[in-house]
């Protein structure tokens, strides 16, 4: 059996983590006051950080580089591993770009094995519920080869859409204008995203007050899903677990999946969305 490599930024819980073999995820540092800190994953750390960019402190985060890639992924195949890699969309940060400077590399080293670097052009639990259905997919008996073309295949059928709470988080990301936010803050305007298909966080609609804007995210998923029934449905949410599972609540009167799982943003992705950001990842006929 192959292994599946990912970072996380796919903000899978760390309980659905040390559930699985042969899985691995490199963590994304980020900076507090200073200081580089390794995030562990836990619900805890991320309230932790949560309440610190809620005191006004300001996070920011690195890519993994290729160094690091490369001691990871080789580490498995001198081992005569072979390794599926799904990494964070290209369109948000450079650790794609790295980890694919480091298969290239190893490809030349350890021509026997079998090393895939798939940009996921997919963030936060939307690149995880992508990583799940390659785990799905391997403990299936799918081959490396036909998993990796099945994650190609349906990297644009990943769907993603957030709504934030705090306007002020995407003016510091560049995402909307001084105007628009501090404009919008006064109307109560709370803005749809989505990831699009080159892999960009994209603002797309702006609705009045956060009711509306949680039950906007349910009417995309009417537009867009494709066999809800027989789907799994990854929510992720910004320190704010009541609004999500009420989300969750609203997918499963509407939907019946087979599954919901909601869990944190985690701080790499925390630090640019804000506290009260609520996401909705789904596989649709398209992503916008």
């Amino acid at each position: 059996m192959y292994w599946i490599v990912t970072d996380s930024a796919t903000d899978l819980p760390k309980s659905y983590i040390d559930a699985q073999e042969q899985f691995q995820v490199l963590p994304i540092t980020i900076t507090l006051e200073g200081q580089t800190l390794v995030p562990d994953g836990t619900d805890e750390y991320a309230r932790n950080i949560y309440a610190q960019l809620r005191a006004g402190k300001v996070v920011t985060t690195a890519q993994i580089n290729s160094e690091t890639w490369k001691e990871n992924y080789e580490a498995l195949l001198k081992n005569g591993q072979d390794v599926l890699s799904i990494v964070f969309s290209s369109g948000l940060s450079g650790t794609c770009q790295a980890a694919m400077l480091a298969a290239q590399e190893l490809r030349e080293k350890y021509p026997e094995r079998q090393l895939v670097v798939i940009d996921s052009l997919c963030a936060s639990m939307g690149e995880g519920l992508l990583v799940h259905h390659a785990l799905q997919n391997r403990a299936a008996g799918m081959s490396l080869e036909d998993n990796a073309a099945w994650v190609r295949e349906n990297v644009q059928h990943l769907a993603h859409w957030f709504t934030v709470d705090d306007l002020m988080f995407l003016l510091r990301g560049g995402r909307v204008s001084a105007a628009s936010a501090y404009l919008g803050t006064m109307m109560r305007i709370k803005p749809i995203l989505n990831v699009d298909e080159e892999g960009h966080l994209i603002p797309r609609e702006k609705v009045q007050g956060r009711k509306r804007s949680i039950h906007h995210l349910l009417d995309k998923m009417k537009e867009h899903v494709v066999d809800p029934e027989n789907q799994v449905i990854f929510i992720s949410h910004g320190d704010c677990a009541d609004e999500a599972n009420h989300l969750a609540e609203l997918v499963r009167e509407t939907f019946h999946p087979k599954e919901i799982l909601v869990g944190y943003i985690g701080p790499v992705i925390g630090a640019h969305a804000g506290p009260g950001t609520v996401a909705l990842f789904f596989l649709a006929d398209q992503r916008d």
